[in-house]
């Protein structure tokens, strides 16, 4: 016995109050029967029953017949995008989904996939053979949403994460890049939707070699400590973290060295996500300080004090951290300067650690001579657990 017949008294009752197209009429019963193709499947119900295909179907108005148009939107708008998986996504006048949801509570049918998750599961099936492509419910590399009360589809690329180490040799070059003035950073035609003001900064090298490498529109960057425009970044360099919105490429050869006027990404690679959880890190630092009076080398000694107990800061908050610093060495300059060089917990804060504002012990009350650090340097930044 064909199994077909076993729902062929159903279809036939729905058929006679509703004129359904091959794919919505299949869609009912292919669940029940453990069958893929809903078009072969009502082709064959009408088959049986001897029914004309309707001028127009109850549910979906002809919908499922149409698809192909939003489908040539999706080949064209995803041929500026590196992608092996995606996921469809569909936006449907409310009266088709009322129409499906009517035929399946008045005839009872139940276990049966909506009218959108069949349209999101046939543009899916097709996009995917064409493109050699696959849908992924997860993590896709590409979502598509396809607006049919609108007539519109929109392409969202998944954003690419990267970590990577800078060193900078020039002095003069700041950290952060300010945002754009018209938009304070969200994205806009000034800016070129990047939402900085310029690529004159460690940020801004970094974003623009990232916008030209991967087609992305924005790089936001997670920075691993900070510094001044005036210091120097040497050795390994320092962490950071980038994610790029909107980026057309994904997967990339990326040098170990790249140079970018004054400043070099070293190590740059592609990750999965950028850790959530508090990353600490140690820096080896150089600073170069003065002092008020007249300091003696034998005054310097006290510096050793340092190591032996938490620098208490206080922030604005009234929040208080303690941090710690070791492996002090340190070098008279002259009568009223010495360097200092170090290893310190990330989040000290170099120039209130020498005058003492809000932070203790400090250089200044360590020597008992007002402190200020002309400049610092970093050697090394190193990540902890």
């Amino acid at each position: 016995m064909d199994k077909v017949s076993i729902i062929i008294p159903d279809a036939k009752k729905i058929l006679k109050d509703h004129n359904l197209c091959d794919n919505c009429l299949g869609r009912l019963f292919a669940s029940k029967l453990g069958v893929s193709s809903h078009q072969k499947l009502g082709k064959k119900i009408r088959s049986t029953l001897h029914k004309k295909n309707p001028k127009s179907c109850f549910i979906c108005k002809n919908m499922m017949s149409k698809l192909d148009t939003q489908l040539s939107k999706m080949y064209e708008m995803s041929n500026d995008f590196e992608f092996s998986t995606f996921l469809v996504g569909a936006i449907l006048q409310p009266s088709i989904l009322d129409r499906d949801d009517q035929i399946r509570s008045k005839f009872k049918l139940r276990g049966i996939n909506s009218i959108k998750g069949d349209i999101n599961r046939e543009i899916g099936k097709r996009f995917g053979r064409r493109t050699k492509t696959k849908v992924d419910y997860q993590n896709p590399d590409i979502v598509f949403t396809l607006d049919f009360k609108k007539e519109e589809c929109e392409i969202k690329p998944k954003p690419v994460f990267l970590s990577g180490r800078y060193t900078k040799s020039i002095r003069g070059i700041p950290q952060k890049q300010r945002p754009c003035n018209q938009c304070r950073g969200k994205g806009c035609y000034v800016c070129e939707f990047h939402g900085i003001s310029g690529f004159d900064s460690v940020e801004g090298k970094i974003a623009r070699f990232l916008y030209e490498k991967f087609g992305a529109l924005q790089a936001k960057i997670t920075w691993i400590g900070s510094e001044d425009e005036s210091s120097l970044v040497l050795g390994r360099g320092r962490p950071f973290f980038a994610k790029l919105v909107n980026p057309h490429k994904r997967k990339l050869r990326l040098g170990k060295k790249i140079a970018l006027d004054g400043i070099v990404i070293r190590n740059l690679k592609v990750i999965e996500k950028i850790p959530s959880n508090v990353i600490r890190f140690r820096s080896k630092v150089a600073m170069q300080v003065q002092t008020q009076n007249e300091i003696k080398s034998s005054q310097l000694r006290n510096l050793h004090k340092l190591e032996k107990q938490p620098i208490a800061i206080y922030e604005n908050s009234g929040k208080k951290n303690q941090r710690n610093v070791s492996n002090i060495r340190y070098k008279k300059k002259s009568s009223n300067s010495f360097s200092i060089l170090m290893k310190a917990d990330g989040g000290v804060p170099l120039k209130r650690f020498a005058d003492g504002v809000e932070v203790t012990p400090s250089l200044t009350s360590i020597l008992e001579n007002p402190c200020k650090c002309t400049v610092f340097d970093f050697y090394d930044i190193a990540l902890t657990k």
